[in-house]
């Protein structure tokens, strides 16, 4: 726990900095302030996210990229000190002694959480490789022929690879998911409130989920899982989004910086890639002021921010999106096979859909999403159905607004809508739960609750919502500190849990010692490099670091 404490320290200056100097580069002579501190650190996620994964393309990320990273932030933090001393000014003016203990308390919490739990099954099999691939070689091409998961891209890879500190020579933490959940708590505990209870609103119940979301997770933040990242990143956009359109912000700025970090999202898991739909709102907005400079500045960041992932995809696989072959604009001798890459998409659809048989890829949707639809919990059902009616009710909602012409609605539509399309692509491509839970959780919440919002005045909306609130508060706090409970020691107190070991074999190419599990899949870190199945000699040349290439090739 105390070791990622320190961790986390370093993260919380690092990223504030970054992301302070992110929002003044792109704000420009505008006099503009985020509401909240944790803006700046969610900034500074994105933009330190998309730099391990450049630094990556170039030297392993490591000890240089960290050097790098805290000596720029040293330097803009002396050329800055006026501003960041009037940003700590505002802030103790502000901020109340209770927001303090709670801040405390929650990163303490989460910190606990994060050194402890269980490791998920992917991360044995290609999380914690895919990581230690980044902090030992930064990108190797063709990466994906020795082990096809090694070419699911993930910026989230990057951030973890940096924040890591396996250059120190012990261990490589796994930080940043739980880091991400600490950062949502602080948003999610924004709703206390005075009016919380009599006044709620629709970003408040967006809270109410993610605080949900975080008792799910709390046991198994601890693994650098992708899908952990992109939910997490994903509830914070749309809390501060749905702000913005209820504080009824006009100016697209703050909407456009969101915009960015839905790019950041894309390359994180592409399960959460049509949340970019959002950024429709701050483009139409400054075409419409015709603002040029800012089209291009925003067209610019947005540019910086996709091309590293795209380029480590390339890299990677030879694939532009892997495993996605629709785009193929690539000749190269480390390309993963056609067959192979739209076997693996094949594989990832299905598996979502709650069964391994690849052969089955081609039932209609009427044969398998019963079947899925039968493998969910209580809970989940329920969301689903409400989801489903909550489509349906926002088709009522856009008849009524252009029959009305209510165009104070228009932007309602916009987020719900977008909400909707990324809830559909997600039940109708690989429906896992893991992989969109945060659209089949939402889709209701905004659409049902913008619902209750609209009727509530009209009954009493503080004796339905206070009751319903606390009632599940209650069992769900009790049933977590009773969970916690059961299982709390001081085995980690100091170092984190480290990643599950598992049994491997050896095995040697051109001087190399690889290894290969002989019981299942899962390698783990320390055996390195590694693979499920012992590998065929695929290299390109005679070292690593000149990659591999397919069998065919090979």
């Amino acid at each position: 726990m105390i070791s990622v404490i320190f961790v986390w320290l370093y993260m919380l200056f690092t990223c504030y900095v970054t992301g302070f100097v992110c929002v003044r580069i792109m704000a420009g002579n505008r006099k503009f302030k985020v509401r909240k501190e944790t803006d700046y650190l969610y900034a500074g996620v994105g933009v330190i996210t998309v730099y391990a994964q450049v630094f990556s393309i170039f030297w392993k990320v490591g000890l240089w990229a960290n050097v790098v990273l805290l000596s720029a932030c040293i330097i803009f933090s002396f050329l800055l000190r006026k501003d960041f001393g009037e940003q700590l000014r505002g802030f103790r003016l502000t901020v109340k002694p209770g927001g303090i203990i709670m801040t405390l308390l929650l990163f303490l919490i989460f910190a606990y959480g994060t050194s402890r739990g269980y490791i998920h099954y992917d991360t044995g099999l290609y999380h914690a490789q895919s990581i230690r691939w980044i902090e030992e070689y930064g990108i190797v091409p063709g990466l994906g022929n020795l082990h096809s998961r090694l070419a699911y891209n993930s910026s989230a890879f990057c951030l973890s690879a940096l924040y890591s500190m396996a250059f120190l020579g012990g261990r490589s933490y796994h930080c940043c998911a739980g880091f991400l959940a600490f950062l949502l708590s602080l948003v999610c505990g924004e709703i206390i409130r005075k009016d919380f209870f009599k006044n709620p609103r629709l970003s408040d119940f967006v809270r109410i989920m993610g605080i949900y979301y975080l008792l799910n997770i709390f046991d198994e933040m601890i693994s650098p899982a992708s899908d952990y990242f992109m939910v997490l990143l994903v509830f914070f956009i749309l809390i501060r989004w749905l702000e913005l359109l209820e504080k009824g912000e006009k100016s697209f700025f703050p909407y456009a910086m969101l915009s960015v970090l839905c790019v950041i999202v894309v390359s994180v898991k592409l399960s959460g890639a049509l949340i970019l739909l959002l950024a429709l709102k701050p483009a139409v907005q400054m075409v419409r002021e015709k603002k040029v400079g800012e089209i291009l500045k925003f067209l610019g960041t947005g540019f910086v921010a996709i091309v590293p992932f795209l380029a480590r995809n390339v890299i990677l696989s030879g694939w532009l999106v892997y495993p996605f072959t629709a785009i193929d604009l690539f000749d190269v001798d480390f390309k993963i096979p056609k067959g192979m890459a739209d076997y693996d998409s094949k594989e990832i659809q299905v598996w979502g859909r709650g069964y391994s048989d690849v052969t089955r890829y081609e039932e209609p949707v009427s044969k398998w999403l019963p079947e899925w639809m039968k493998g969910l919990g209580g809970v989940d059902t329920v969301f689903l159905v409400l989801a489903v009616s909550g489509i349906l009710l926002l088709v009522l909602f856009a008849g009524y607004t252009f029959w009305k012409r209510k165009r104070e609605m228009l932007d309602y539509l916009h987020a719900a809508g977008t909400l909707t399309i990324c809830f559909l692509f997600w039940l109708l491509s690989a429906p896992l739960i893991r992989y969109g839970c945060v659209f089949l959780w939402l889709v209701p919440v905004v659409t049902w609750g913008y619902l209750y919002l609209k009727i509530s005045p009209h009954t009493d909306r503080f004796r339905i919502y206070a009751v319903l609130v606390v009632l599940v508060g209650i069992y769900k706090a009790g049933a977590f500190g009773f969970e916690q409970y059961r299982f709390v020691s001081a085995d980690y107190l100091v170092f984190q849990k480290d990643y599950d070991k598992y049994e491997t074999e050896s095995y040697e190419l051109h001087g190399y010692t690889f290894y290969y599990s002989p019981l299942g899949d899962q390698t783990g870190y320390d055996a390195f490099p590694a693979s499920p199945v012992k590998a065929e000699d695929i290299f390109r040349g005679e070292t690593i670091e000149e990659g591999f290439k397919d069998v065919i090739h090979s």
